[in-house]
């Protein structure tokens, strides 16, 4: 890949990843992607979430926000997104801030997950400590009974966060370790591309 075969939008070339990575079969789950966060004490933190939207330029997932991801969020909104498709020889890597998304667009989204998620989102109090598998499914039982009839509202505590990039770098594998990389920054409200040894 050369730099200009690169389009002028990093958003355009994600896209096209994505795409593949999701029309490849050998790919189980190509919206995953690990969500790296710090925390008030400066501690980074890494997990797997899924990606549920690329919107008005800005990558859109929905979690519990008392979980630690959430109150990480909340005292440092910086991220590091990274997906990788093993498959394809294809990484993406997106360092920007999150913003909580309107109200409506959690509504929305959250209507439209299978009910057992959503009973799933209120009967999981996410990262705590809990006696035992059996006090999960008690709980997810008790809310099954309290919504039974019934739509489930979301959760005032579950949300979306979306994240405005900052720099989103593409990385092709290629022999002897000599990968190809290139990385977009913003600038004068473009994009930049750059090519990066690797």
């Amino acid at each position: 890949m050369e730099k200009n075969e690169l389009p002028a939008s990093p958003f355009v070339l994600f896209e096209e990843w994505f795409n593949e990575a999701k029309a490849n079969h050998l790919i189980g789950i190509p919206e995953s992607f690990c969500l790296s966060t710090v925390n008030k004490n400066g501690c980074p933190d890494s997990r797997i979430v899924l990606l549920k939207g690329c919107r008005r330029n800005e990558f859109v997932f929905f979690t519990n926000s008392l979980s630690t991801k959430g109150q990480d969020l909340r005292h440092n909104p910086n991220v590091a997104m990274n997906f990788y498709w093993e498959p394809l020889g294809k990484q993406i890597r997106i360092q920007g801030m999150v913003e909580k998304i309107d109200n409506n667009e959690s509504d929305t989204y959250f209507a439209m997950r299978p009910r057992g998620s959503q009973i799933g989102a209120w009967a999981s109090e996410q990262s705590r400590p809990i006696p035992s598998r059996a006090y999960l499914e008690k709980k997810e039982a008790d809310f099954t009974l309290k919504f039974e009839g019934a739509e489930v509202p979301r959760p005032e505590h579950w949300f979306g966060y979306s994240v405005k990039p900052s720099k989103i770098e593409f990385w092709l594998n290629k022999d002897n370790r000599l990968h190809d990389r290139f990385v977009f920054t913003p600038q004068n409200e473009e994009w930049i591309p750059s090519r990066v040894a690797p």
